[in-house]
């Protein structure tokens, strides 16, 4: 692959987008975790007057979206007389919501928003022909969208349309995507495939998990071979967020630019011996079971069996030893604070 850009996604902003679509629909955001709140505020500080809230019976959340001042329903009503759903709950409960709530319940010619492609990808939701399908996926978490968006900033946001059965699908997702305040940065056409499969693999071999994998076998590689745990910890933990500030603010080199000649150099010799063939081999065994669908059929064959390979490792996570010095540094800090 060429080193520069030769076929760059197309990118809209604020002035190729008509906030108007958005404004004359009534809008279903089902789920009002993290995402479905943010979409919600910010919708609704957008212009949209008519959005509401679909939440299953009992949910935890629904106090928040009350006292937020939507008018919450089941998922299934909420759903029954919107011209667009956005469907914000997590991608392994799409499948059942899809198939029990949302499906019956969709009006002809409405429009679903998704702001990750992974469940209209593999499958877990099977959109009827006369529905507009459309991706709006901000490119940050939920809180940090809503700040920057109060603040008149905005993420960027890839955006693609799956299905456009009326015609006006690709205009309805630029207005949806403008009114999360995404325009004011960029907003990104993609597909989604494209979306889905590089964000998961985007996830496991680089955010969460290489960075974690390789933070935690570094800080004990440290830690056994004698040296002070408290010390490790800043050498291998606490300094990746000074390092990736910079290398997002600067870019990899421009970072380079700023650390010591010593770390330059280090990194040159010794990056290329951590992620090296073997990394690379495994890299090449995540992406095809992104792309061949394995990834998603052991997420689905875990959730349906309750989570316990999830839950399983969610527990052992916590019970790592950097977990523990990391608290006892955290508890030192505010100490200092009494």
């Amino acid at each position: 692959m060429s080193e520069n850009l030769s076929t760059p996604l197309p990118v809209f902003h604020d002035r190729d987008c008509d906030l108007s679509i958005i404004r004359g629909k009534r809008v279903a955001v089902v789920g009002y975790g993290s995402q479905g709140r943010t979409h919600a505020l910010n919708l609704r500080d957008s212009g949209v007057a008519d959005v509401v809230v679909g939440l299953k019976a009992g949910s935890a959340t629904r106090a928040k979206a009350e006292a937020d001042g939507f008018t919450v329903m089941t998922a299934g009503a909420a759903t029954a007389g919107a011209d667009v759903v956005a469907v914000m709950v997590s991608d392994e409960a799409h499948r059942d919501l899809w198939r029990n709530e949302l499906a019956p319940a969709m009006k002809p010619g409405a429009a679903l928003v998704f702001a990750h492609g992974l469940s209209v990808r593999f499958g877990l939701v099977e959109p009827r022909p006369d529905l507009d399908v459309v991706l709006a996926s901000p490119k940050g978490i939920g809180p940090r969208i809503r700040d920057l968006y109060e603040a008149g900033e905005g993420v960027f946001c890839l955006f693609g349309v799956h299905q456009d059965a009326t015609g006006g699908a690709h205009a309805l997702g630029l207005s949806y995507a403008a009114a999360l305040g995404c325009g004011r940065k960029g907003i990104l056409q993609t597909t989604f495939r494209d979306e889905c499969e590089s964000d998961l693999f985007g996830e496991q071999v680089v955010l969460c998990g290489g960075v974690a994998e390789l933070i935690d076998a570094a800080f004990n590689k440290l830690v056994d071979a004698g040296y002070p745990p408290e010390v490790a910890w800043f050498e291998c933990f606490y300094e990746v967020k000074l390092v990736t500030d910079l290398m997002f603010d600067l870019g990899v080199a421009g970072a380079f630019g700023k650390i010591s000649n010593t770390a330059e150099y280090g990194a040159y010799l010794t990056g290329p011996r951590v992620v090296g063939e073997p990394s690379r081999a495994a890299m090449d065994d995540v992406l095809q079971e992104v792309q061949s669908g394995d990834f998603v059929r052991r997420l689905m064959r875990d959730h349906d069996a309750g989570s316990p390979d999830l839950l399983a490792r969610r527990a052992a996570l916590g019970r790592r030893r950097i977990e523990t010095v990391g608290a006892h540094l955290k508890a030192v800090a505010d100490r200092a604070k009494d």
